[in-house]
């Protein structure tokens, strides 16, 4: 079984500091690496108190479900490379997305998806938190 942290990506750093306002950038910065290394209290921060998340089975999951998937022993995923990167920004929000091919451990085993993703972000209270994502299979799992 795949984690589901699988069924979520990530905010990326594939997107030029030129592109996003700098504090967006530094936040979707701070949210991949924070899920690749499992940085729980980084999670807390970064992922809205409402955060939904539509993973690639159609199934909704909570803020709560994503730190835990992100944080769980056992899993283990490699950095990633954004491709066909995805930034629509407005004054306190933004979509980022792309395609990324996420591989890794899971329990010892090793996995491998490739998804397409868009996170939306918005400014909240003077900082970016990212408050809804879908993530959709785009090849086959190992």
């Amino acid at each position: 079984m795949i984690a589901a942290p699988l069924l979520t990506l990530l905010a990326a750093v594939a997107f030029a500091g030129d592109q996003l306002p700098p504090a967006l950038a530094e936040a979707a910065e701070a949210f991949e690496h924070a899920q690749i290394s499992g940085d729980r209290a980084a999670l807390e921060r970064l992922v809205a108190p409402d955060y939904r998340l539509i993973n690639s089975d159609g199934q909704e999951e909570s803020r709560q479900q994503l730190i835990d998937s992100w944080a769980a022993d056992g899993f283990d995923p490699e950095p990633v490379e954004v491709r066909d990167p995805i930034a629509h920004v407005w004054h306190d929000g933004a979509v980022l997305g792309g395609r990324v091919t996420l591989r890794g451990l899971s329990q010892g085993n090793p996995f491998s998806v490739e998804l397409r993703y868009v996170d939306i972000w918005r400014l909240r209270d003077g900082r970016w938190q990212v408050v809804l994502g879908q993530a959709v299979r785009v090849g086959p799992t190992q």
